[in-house]
C-alpha cells in the first residue's frame, strides 16, 4: 500500500462519484521527485477533482493516493482504509501546497500577512522568521514592493503570484495548481506562468491542470490527457502533443492547438 521509493506522487484506482455522476473511474498515475506533471482535458474530464483528491480536499470512493510514501487522508489498518481526523489531514496538506485558479487570497489581510498566516498558524513558526520567508518569497515572485498592499490592489496576475508564494511559505513537497492561469485575462498569463516555470527548472515536484499547450510543452517531463474521468494517453509532451496514439487525444488538440 506503500508508495515506490521513486515515486513522489502515487496514485492507484482511484474512483469518485457526485452523486450518480462517475468524474474519477479508476485513475493511475505517478509522479517522480523533481517531475512536473502537466493534465490537459476537455471541460468536465475530471481534472480538477484529480487534483482536489491529491490533498484529500475531495474524498476518494475507492482506491487510494500517497505523497511521499504517506497515504493522503488515510490510515490502513490491515486491508481496511480509515479515515483521519480532520486536524491529521490539515497536517498533511502542510506538506502539499495548492494554488486555486481563482487565488483565495484573504482580501481583508495584506499580501505580507496572506503568507506568514499559514506558516505562524499551522507550522507554529515565529513571527520574525515567517515575515523573513515571506520577504524573499516575495522577490522570488517580483513582488518586493508589494507587502504591504491589499489583494484588491493588485492586478489577477498580481494576486496569483501572491498566491504562489503563499503555497511556497509551508514548504511543500508537492505543489498543485487548477488552471492558474484561466482566471486571468491573456495579458497577464504570461507573467504567472514565468514563475511557474522558475519553479519547475528549480526542480520543484509540481502537477499542473491547465489549458495552456505551449506551457505544457516547455515545461512537462510527462503529460497526461483526461476524457470522462479517464486518463486516456500519457506520456513525454514530444509523444502526446505531436505524435498522439488515441483518436480523443487528436481530436482534443485538433481544436487547442
Amino acid at each position: 500500500m506503500s508508495a515506490p521509493s521513486d515515486a513522489m506522487v502515487e496514485i492507484r484506482s482511484v474512483h469518485k462519484k457526485f452523486g450518480s455522476l462517475e468524474v474519477l473511474r479508476g485513475i493511475d498515475l505517478s509522479v517522480r521527485p523533481g517531475e512536473v506533471t502537466v493534465i490537459l482535458g476537455p471541460s468536465g474530464s475530471g481534472k480538477s477533482t484529480l487534483l482536489r483528491t491529491i490533498n484529500h480536499l475531495e474524498k476518494v470512493d475507492r482506491g487510494w493516493i500517497s505523497v511521499d510514501g504517506t497515504l493522503v487522508g488515510y490510515r490502513r489498518d490491515g486491508d481496511k482504509l480509515y479515515e483521519l481526523r480532520e486536524r491529521e489531514v490539515l497536517r498533511q496538506r502542510t506538506r502539499i501546497g495548492f494554488v486555486f485558479q481563482n487565488f483565495n487570497l484573504f482580501p481583508h489581510l495584506t499580501v505580507l500577512e496572506n503568507i506568514i498566516e499559514a506558516p505562524i498558524s499551522a507550522l507554529r513558526r515565529p513571527r520574525k522568521e515567517a515575515v523573513a520567508s515571506a520577504e524573499k518569497l516575495l522577490e522570488r515572485v517580483g513582488l518586493s514592493d508589494k507587502a504591504a498592499a491589499y489583494p484588491g490592489q493588485l492586478s489577477g496576475g498580481q494576486q496569483q503570484r501572491v498566491a504562489i508564494a503563499r503555497a511556497l511559505a509551508l514548504e511543500p513537497r508537492l505543489l498543485l495548481f487548477d488552471e492558474p492561469t484561466s482566471a486571468l485575462d491573456p495579458e497577464l498569463v504570461g507573467e504567472v506562468l514565468d514563475v511557474i516555470k522558475d519553479l519547475a527548472h528549480g526542480g520543484t515536484t509540481m502537477i499542473v491542470v491547465t489549458h495552456e499547450i505551449g506551457f505544457a510543452r516547455e515545461v512537462a517531463d510527462t503529460v497526461v490527457f483526461m476524457d470522462e474521468g479517464r486518463i486516456v494517453e500519457q506520456g513525454p509532451p514530444a509523444d502526446v502533443l505531436d505524435r498522439p496514439t488515441q483518436e480523443r487525444t487528436r481530436a482534443f488538440l485538433s481544436k487547442v492547438l
